[in-house]
């Protein structure tokens, strides 16, 4: 009898563990690799969280309209083994970034290099 409870605990248990393996994406499904992208702009957020630090910027088009992008780059921990600090980039900072937008148009991308522009 003991055990016939045991097995839905255990069953719930695994679900519960696989639950952030489900929640992260695929590169390929979200962003386009052929087409990569170079944007520039200041720097309007920060945030550090698993699974990706994600950076947010002010980018004018070709007209001067302004678009926020969300910008997703590796693991925190990824970024602090190349160097990176929490404080490395601050908010209204202009940088550089070059990497691969999403497939769905919006504005979101996968940035592999970022370089602080003079301003």
């Amino acid at each position: 009898m003991r055990t016939m409870r045991r097995f839905p605990l255990a069953i719930a248990g695994l679900l519960l563990a696989a639950l952030p393996i489900v929640a992260h994406h695929s590169f390929k499904a979200q962003y386009d690799e052929s087409q990569p992208i170079t944007l520039a702009g200041k720097v309007t957020k920060m945030v550090w969280n698993n699974p990706h630090v994600l950076m947010y910027l002010d980018v004018k088009d070709d007209g001067g309209k302004v678009a926020n992008w969300q910008c997703e780059l590796a693991s925190p921990n990824g970024l602090m083994s190349q160097g990176w600090k929490v404080d490395s980039l601050k908010l209204g900072d202009y940088v550089s970034v070059t990497g691969f937008p999403a497939r769905d148009g919006s504005h979101m991308a996968n940035i592999r290099k970022v370089t602080r522009e003079p301003r």
